[in-house]
C-alpha cells in the first residue's frame, strides 16, 4: 500500500510467451511501483519471448479512473489494492480467472486467498500477490527512538517537515487519531458526515506541518535524502530504497495500529491476450519470484513457499516468523461505500490553503 509508491508513464521491459508464434505477442500491466522490476521478470522474459510495458499507478483511485475512463483496453493485468478489487471485479472490469491454468494459487496463504474481496458471485477474480502496511517512516538522526503516535505528526516543532501520501490512507490515519476505529477497525471505510467533517478539521490543522503531499515513491525517497521531511506516511518500498542509500531511515507502525493493502494481481475483461496473462500471473505468484518481488519491494509475499528462499533475518524483517500478529496491528483496505465523499474531503484538503 499497500508503494505500497509509484513512477507515472510507462517504462517497457522484454518478456516472453511460449506459444507466441512467429510475431510477437505484447502484455501490458498497469500496477504498483516495484511489481514489473525487470530483475523479477527476467526469467519470464528468457522464456516467453513476448514484450511486455509496464505503467505504475500513484493511487487506487487513479487505477479506477483509468479503467472506468475508457482505458481498461490499453491494459491487460493491474494489481489493485484490497479496496478496490472487489468493485473492480463487480463492474465487470476484470476477467474471471481460470483457476487450472494458475496452479501456484493453492500455495498461497489460506488467509489472505479466502477473503471474499474478489470473488463476487462466488467466481475468482484475482489472486493475492503482495501485503502490507503503511508505516511511519522518519529520519533516526532526528528520533532517537521511533515515534509512538501518528500524533507526532501534528507536533509544531515538525513545521513544513512532514509528508503525506496523497491517497486515502491519510483520511484513514486522521480518523484513526480521533479515535473513530474503535472498537471496529472497518468503521474507517464507512465514516459518517459527521466524522469526515472532523477529520478534515483535523488533517486542515494538520497543514501547516506538511512539506509536501506526496504521489510517488521516488517523490518520497528524494524529499528524505535532501532532508526537507523528517516524517512521513510511506511504505516499505521506501523504507527499502533508502536503507540501500545508506539513508537513516527508521519504520514503526505507532499504538494506533496503522492500515494497509493487500494487492491482487487480476486480468481486465478487456484483455486480448488472457492466455498470456494467466501465465504471467502463475510466474508472478511462484514462490521463486515472490521471492524476488520482496527484494526489491521489502513487501510480504502471499505465497508462504517463499520463505524457503529467505534468510532468517529476511524472515524477521518481513514478519514472517509470525504473520498472523503483525496483520492484527493492519486493518487492511476494505471497500468504501461512500468513496466519492471521501475524496470530496480529502481534495478539499489538498485545495486548503
Amino acid at each position: 500500500m499497500k508503494p505500497r509508491a509509484i513512477l507515472l508513464g510507462a517504462v517497457a521491459i522484454a518478456l516472453g510467451c511460449g506459444g507466441c508464434g512467429k510475431r510477437e505477442e505484447s502484455l501490458s500491466l498497469l500496477v504498483w511501483e516495484g511489481y514489473a522490476d525487470e530483475s523479477a521478470v527476467h526469467d519470464f522474459e528468457q522464456s516467453h519471448h513476448c514484450k511486455v510495458s509496464a505503467s505504475y499507478m500513484g493511487s487506487s483511485d487513479e487505477l479506477v479512473a483509468k479503467l472506468r475512463g475508457g482505458s481498461a483496453s490499453n491494459y491487460d493485468v493491474i494489481s489493485p489494492s484490497s479496496d478496490v478489487a472487489a468493485s473492480i471485479a463487480r463492474a465487470g472490469l476484470a476477467a474471471p480467472l481460470n483457476l487450472s491454468k494458475i496452479p501456484s494459487y493453492s500455495q498461497l496463504s489460506n488467509k489472505l486467498r479466502d477473503l471474499p474481496l474478489v470473488k463476487p458471485g462466488g467466481q475468482v477474480y484475482g489472486v493475492p500477490f503482495m501485503w502490507g502496511p503503511n508505516p511511519l517512516l522518519y529520519d533516526t538522526t532526528v528520533f532517537s527512538k521511533p515515534p509512538d503516535s501518528w500524533a507526532v505528526f501534528w507536533d509544531p516543532q515538525y513545521k513544513g517537515k512532514v509528508s503525506v501520501w496523497d491517497d486515502l490512507s491519510s483520511v484513514y490515519m486522521a480518523a484513526q487519531i480521533l479515535g473513530y476505529d474503535k472498537p471496529d477497525p472497518a468503521k474507517l471505510y464507512n465514516l459518517t458526515d459527521e466524522q469526515l467533517a472532523a477529520v478534515k478539521e483535523k488533517l486542515l490543522e494538520l497543514k501547516p506541518n506538511i512539506r509536501k503531499i506526496w504521489s510517488t515513491g521516488g517523490e518520497l525517497t528524494n524529499l528524505f535524502e535532501n532532508h526537507e521531511i523528517v516524517l512521513a506516511m510511506g511504505w516499505p518500498l521506501n523504507t527499502n530504497d533508502l536503507r540501500k542509500a545508506n539513508f537513516p531511515i527508521g519504520e514503526t507502525i505507532p499504538k494506533e495500529n496503522t492500515t494497509g493493502w493487500i494487492d491482487h494481481l487480476m486480468i481486465t475483461a478487456a484483455s486480448t491476450h488472457k492466455e498470456l496473462a494467466h501465465a504471467f500471473l502463475e510466474y508472478m505468484i511462484e514462490a521463486k519470484t515472490q521471492k524476488l518481488v520482496t527484494d526489491r519491494t521489502h513487501y510480504t509475499p502471499a505465497n508462504s513457499g517463499a520463505a524457503q528462499f529467505l534468510t532468517p533475518d529476511e524472515m524477521t524483517s518481513l514478519h514472517l516468523d509470525d504473520p498472523d500478529a503483525y496483520m492484527q496491528r493492519i486493518y487492511f483496505w476494505q471497500d468504501v461505500p461512500r468513496r466519492a465523499k471521501y475524496n470530496e474531503i480529502w481534495n478539499e484538503v489538498k485545495a486548503a490553503q
